[in-house]
């Protein structure tokens, strides 16, 4: 959808980001010496690039995840995707996956419903387009690089989430029940094709007649 924008609306809203600091990861008051979870991804790198395939450019299926270190006290997992470069208030939701069972594991690549694709057997919440589901990066032209920050959180005993939560519900839950987490940041750059500044202009040479 967004890479229907004009680059020129993606310079101009260059410097207008949501930040880190207001992802759940950040906003949750996660206490010291909290239990950390390894979370990593076969399809990208921390703070590496993620794969065209899973964007808004590809095929837009959600990415594989594994993880290791959840405490034998873990009662469930909570998944969160967040854009923390969105051009918003707060980080665009990509993603919201609760009651995922406590122990190491994995989401295999499209597990996760996403457009034109259905996903696993699992429980997803509301992204920020208020649908269940894997919303694909699709960052605005000439916006420059955004992060995305792949939340996972291990939740202690307590009443299960219902329906499709969104992020109000889930931080409520992790703030009041998190004994670990971990995360895992992909970033993704859609191209505006205009020359940068500073290269050199493509010259037209005209035989003599």
């Amino acid at each position: 959808m967004l890479e229907k924008l004009p680059p020129a609306v993606g310079h101009v809203l260059r410097d207008r980001r949501a930040g880190l600091d207001k992802i759940v990861f950040n906003r949750s008051g996660l206490r010291t010496g909290m239990g950390l979870l390894q979370l990593s991804s076969l399809a990208f790198v921390d703070h590496g690039p993620i794969p065209a395939r899973y964007t808004a450019d590809g095929e837009g299926v959600s990415p594989p995840l594994d993880w290791t270190g959840v405490p034998a006290e873990a009662d469930s997992l909570v998944l969160v995707v967040e854009d923390a470069d969105a051009p918003t208030g707060e980080p665009l939701v990509h993603a919201i996956v609760v009651g995922l069972p406590a122990g190491d594991g994995n989401l295999h690549e499209g597990a996760l419903d996403s457009p034109g694709h259905e996903g696993a057997d699992v429980q997803e919440g509301r992204n920020s387009y208020l649908r269940a589901g894997w919303l694909p990066p699709d960052p605005p032209p000439g916006h420059g690089q955004h992060r995305y920050a792949f939340q996972l959180f291990a939740l202690g005993a307590g009443k299960p989430f219902s329906g499709k939560p969104g992020r109000d519900d889930v931080l409520e839950a992790i703030q009041e029940r998190a004994i670990a987490s971990g995360m895992i940041v992909g970033t993704y750059e859609r191209p505006d094709g205009t020359i940068k500044v500073g290269a050199p202009a493509a010259v037209r040479v005209v035989p003599p007649a």
